[in-house]
Parts: C-alpha cells; structure tokens; sequence
C-alpha cells in the first residue's frame, strides 16, 4: 500500500505540472479530479501489468528521452491515458482510452492538441506509425512507441516479471489458448524489420528485446 501511494503521489504530481505546462489557466482541483480518475483505473482488479507501475516505468524511460521530444507535454499526458481503459476481454482498448483522453481533456488542451493525442493512443495499437505528415509529431509517436515496447528489452529476469503478469492477466484463458495466441503476438513482433522507430531505442534494446521474444517463444512450445 505504501508503495503503491508513492507512485500515486509521485505520477499525480507530475500529471499537474505537465498539464498545467499546456494550460496554465486549469485549477489545481481540476487537475486532482482528473488524476483520481486515471489512478482509479490503473489500479483495477483486471490488471497485472498494465498498472500505475507500468506508467512509472515509461515516465523512467521518458525522463532519458526528454531532450529528443518536441512537445514533451503532449506526449506525457498520452502515456499516461494510453491504458486508462483496459479490459484483456476487449480488443478495443486502444480506441476506448482515446475516445476517454479527449473526453477529459477538451476542456484543457485545443482541438490539435486532442487529435494528436488521439491519434498517439490509437498508434499504441498497432506500434506502427499512422499518417502523421509532421516531421516533428513524428519523431515524438516514434519515441512513445519505443517507450511502450521497452519493456522488451530489459534483462530477461524483468522480462519474465513481465510475462507473469501478462499472463496474469488472461487468467481467464485457458492453458493451451493462452499460449496459441501469446505465441501468435510474439511472432508478428518478431516479423517487423524493427521492433523499435529510433536510433536511441534500437541501438539499445533491439537485440536484447529479440532474444527475450525468441527465448518466451521456445518456453511456451516447450510448457
């Protein structure tokens, strides 16, 4: 509980000061209401990994990206509602949690600002960039997919912490499905040229993140 009350304090905090950097004039009440209602969520009973631990994991990874953003802000506040509906029955969470950012932040942020965040959320989908023409708002949906995926490339003891709670999560699938579709999902990353859009993420992860994919996939045929 303690630990888990730090989090929330130190994310809240951050959630205020990235909003208030776009919109100087939002009240610190609005900005608490907001952030109850993401901590609300992330801390629901379905979730094992999609949690306020994987937000503090990403903002880890985003405080060594930060100086490469062109609009640090923006980009934070789509991490943090990039998982804000999450339910591993639905295959729509991705849609859903953009429709709820632009939902709670159209009071806040302008009518570009919430078409680029939808348009980020959406791309966590898929972790391919959509039609973004700006150069700029390229570069920075490179960079949060890369930050989303990261996870793939840390040390195989985090990796399989990883994987466990994945799993967790689809408790509700049964053995021999769960690992039909797991195994499904690992070969299609495996299929991309890339697993990570730039150079910072994929002189660092790509390798170690394909060993992981590759060794999962050996554990789950051999189980």
């Amino acid at each position: 509980m303690h630990e888990f009350s730090q989090i929330n304090t130190e994310l809240g905090n951050r959630f205020a000061q990235h909003l208030s950097a776009i919109n100087r004039d939002v009240l610190p009440t609005e900005t608490k209401t907001l952030w109850r209602d993401i901590a609300v969520r992330y801390n629901e009973t379905q979730r094992a990994y999609h949690t306020l631990r994987h937000v503090r994991q990403l903002f880890e990874q985003f405080e060594q990206i930060v100086s490469h953003l062109h609009k640090p802000h923006l980009i934070a506040l789509a991490l943090y509602y990039h998982d804000v509906i999450y339910h591993p029955i639905r295959s729509n969470n991705e849609l859903k949690s953009a429709e709820h950012a632009v939902d709670k932040l159209k009071e806040y942020l302008n009518d570009e600002q919430c078409r680029y965040i939808y348009a980020l959320i959406l791309m966590t989908a898929t972790h391919q960039l959509s039609e973004l023409t700006d150069d700029d708002k390229r570069s920075d949906a490179a960079y949060l997919l890369d930050m989303d995926l990261s996870v793939l490339g840390t040390p195989w003891p985090e990796y399989e912490r990883y994987t466990r709670a994945i799993r967790q999560e689809y408790a509700h699938i049964s053995v021999i499905d769960y690992r039909i579709s797991r195994v499904t999902v690992l070969q299609k990353l495996l299929a991309h040229p890339k697993l990570y859009l730039t150079p910072h993420y994929y002189e660092r992860l790509e390798q170690q993140a394909r060993e992981n994919i590759e060794r999962e996939i050996s554990l789950l045929r051999a189980s």
